[in-house]
């Protein structure tokens, strides 16, 4: 017999993943419909909020290494979604903006928080409680973050 913290049932790890998969799957037939992936959407996300980024920027925001998001940024840009162009004070820098396609995926994605969102919905998760869990998650997101940057 295994032992209790052996048991799958009592792994917070598989819970997260499992949420994770399924929360990512919810997204995939409103995202797909416009010819955009989950990670290409939190890129734009970020993009969203603040146009016109150094690429380290929306690596660190999204909590990526930037060797993650220079190819998926490199696919954005043949797609026409973005454009990347070396930085004025620094060469090195590599500033991504929107394009008017990019910008316009705003709008016609519109409907896709609200649709997700009360997808998760149920007797535990309720809008009332999202804030919480909010909190919840980011504690557990700062803490492995920082045992990360520790290792």
């Amino acid at each position: 017999m295994a032992a209790e913290e052996f048991l799958l049932d009592n792994q917070l790890c598989f819970r997260l993943y499992t949420a994770s998969r399924l929360l990512t799957q919810a997204y995939h037939p409103l995202l797909s419909a416009k010819g955009l992936t989950y990670p290409q959407y939190l890129v734009l996300l970020v993009l969203w909020e603040k146009d016109a980024q150094p690429v380290n920027d929306i690596a660190k925001r999204l909590l990526l290494e930037t060797n993650t998001v220079t190819p998926l940024l490199k696919r954005m840009e043949a797609e026409g979604i973005l454009t990347r162009r070396k930085g004025e004070k620094d060469a090195r820098q590599m500033i991504v903006s929107l394009t008017p396609k990019g910008k316009n995926l705003q709008k016609e994605l519109k409907d896709v928080p609200a649709t997700v969102g009360s997808a998760v919905l149920c007797k535990e998760v309720t809008p009332e409680t999202v804030p919480g869990l909010f909190m919840t998650l980011d504690g557990i997101i700062g803490q492995l973050s920082k045992k990360q940057h520790e290792s």
